[in-house]
């Protein structure tokens, strides 16, 4: 089978072929639209192209790892987004050439899932070759083996043949060592590399600057995000592709699985009033993170963020996503067998990430989270907390796949400075389903609960409050003592629509 008739095959079944040089005699392709199969997503081909050649999703991914088979063992065709010959590969695949067709062959019948970053190195460097790179990341930008993206893109040999420079890094909010709870993070200094690194966290989120720009030819984002539309890391991506923007340079998102899968959208939409994609400025908005009407659990990667905000909000940035390979809509972050490294400080474990939807809602009230003990997002607590009362009434609610137990925990030096050192009454979320929790549901429940115990007591600043919970009517819903599950009901069209428009943004099945 030659190259010609092989992308011939491929168009047919409704996927576009992108010749990756003007050079005709090159016979490298990035191939569009395989969803995780894919590395380099250029283009998708039309709704009509697709009904009219298109067979059944099933078939279309048997006939493309066919395929993909075929052409790499016959011709070593760059497919499975390739980005062309050259590139020697230290990965752990046969052959010297990453496009030779044993390597090739290799990874095609590797079903581990591997991170934007390996599949950069391994299929896709010309996105970045030659080119001198600024880095927007922190310590969760790791491969499947834990190595740092920084010192990949420095040091490693497929970095320099390809002769990418890394000039400089960015750090979202917590620094790149992911230890900071504090506001006015300095800029500092990378110990292994040498590299400048830039703090993207002052008062609050903020983009690259345009004057630290002006030696970088491209800007690469890594970023492991926990799947809840507070998360400030999603702001720092949009501010950076809006910088790009600005400055006519491309930028490259490694994607990242969602921790709590792709198969969920759940809790309330971000008010429109509320939604505000344009940075934070000195005496004006104070956020990074309420940025566009998504549901508070929002079911999408950091890649697919990206190309939803691209097309939303028509920045005309040059964007290129890096696709997660072998990844699926269903996976739990445990699922993918990647390393787990703390998102943030108190992120500690997947079941603090699944709980953190409920509870952030409260980082703007006086209660605490959690923050300071070893389980942060999975237990609350106040002084003046009648912990039974409220936990008898959460577990008549009878909420699925989660159960509340009163208990005491003490604060220490805790981030948002709640109670330190204070032994106070709590309640602990245990999580019994994680495919039937509904965070969201339970954060509802737990304002309607200690509204209706401790109405004189609990104090909110509500503006932050919605901005987290997504809607000020919503809140007064809860607090005025409507049923909770009846409140989450009347979201529940808003959510279908948005999971219904999301999925032309989606590059995994």
């Amino acid at each position: 089978m030659g190259v010609t008739k092989c992308r011939r095959l491929l168009e047919k079944a409704g996927f576009a072929c992108v010749r990756q040089g003007s050079d005709q005699r090159d016979h490298s392709w990035t191939v569009a639209g395989m969803g995780a199969q894919s590395v380099h997503v250029l283009a998708r081909v039309g709704k009509a192209r697709r009904a009219r050649h298109g067979p059944s999703e099933r078939m279309r991914v048997k006939a493309i790892k066919t395929l993909l088979v075929l052409s790499a063992v016959l011709t070593g065709m760059t497919l499975n987004g390739c980005a062309g010959r050259g590139p020697q590969n230290d990965g752990p695949y046969p052959g010297d050439d990453v496009n030779s067709p044993e390597a090739m062959r290799g990874r095609i019948m590797d079903r581990r899932v591997r991170p934007g970053i390996t599949v950069l190195l391994d299929d896709s460097i010309k996105l970045v070759a030659g080119k001198r790179v600024a880095l927007v990341t922190n310590q969760t930008g790791v491969d499947e083996q834990g190595r740092r993206s920084i010192d990949l893109l420095f040091s490693d040999s497929r970095a320099q043949r390809a002769g990418i420079k890394l000039v400089k890094l960015f750090a979202p909010e917590h620094g790149a060592r992911g230890t900071e709870e504090r506001e006015h993070l300095a800029d500092d200094r990378d110990e292994r590399t040498g590299l400048p690194v830039y703090s993207l966290y002052k008062e609050t989120t903020v983009g690259p600057p345009d004057s630290l720009l002006q030696d970088v030819d491209l800007l690469i984002v890594d970023l492991q995000d926990i799947g809840t539309r507070t998360w400030t890391y999603v702001g720092v991506m949009l501010y950076t592709m809006q910088a790009g923007a600005r400055r006519g340079i491309p930028v490259v998102v490694l994607d990242r699985p969602n921790p709590l899968s792709g198969a969920v959208a759940e809790g309330a939409l971000l008010d429109s009033t509320i939604a505000d994609p344009s940075p934070p400025t000195p005496g004006g908005k104070t956020n990074g993170f309420a940025l566009y009407p998504m549901p508070l659990r929002h079911g999408l990667t950091m890649g697919e963020m990206a190309r939803l905000f691209q097309a939303q909000f028509k920045m005309g940035t040059r964007l290129s996503v890096v696709p997660v390979r072998n990844l699926r809509r269903t996976m739990w972050f445990d699922d993918t067998k990647l390393p787990w490294v703390r998102p943030s400080p108190n992120i500690p474990n997947l079941t603090s990430a699944l709980i953190y939807p409920a509870l952030v809602p409260f980082e703007s009230s006086n209660v605490s989270v959690g923050r300071g003990t070893n389980e942060a997002f999975q237990r609350f607590g106040a002084p003046w907390l009648r912990a039974d009362s409220v936990a008898r009434l959460l577990e008549d609610l009878s909420l699925t796949g989660v159960r509340f137990r009163a208990e005491r925990f003490t604060p220490s030096k805790p981030g948002d400075g709640k109670y330190d050192g204070r032994a106070i009454p709590g309640i602990r979320i245990e999580v019994t389903d994680r495919e039937r929790i509904q965070p969201s549901r339970v954060g509802a429940a737990i304002l309607w609960a200690l509204a209706r115990v401790h109405h004189d007591s609990l104090q909110l600043r509500p503006a932050a409050f919605d901005e987290r919970l997504g809607s000020a009517r919503v809140r007064e819903a809860l607090l005025g003592g409507a049923d909770p599950d009846a409140v989450l009901d009347r979201v529940l069209p808003a959510v279908i629509a948005f999971e219904k428009d999301a999925r032309r943004f989606h590059l995994y099945r």
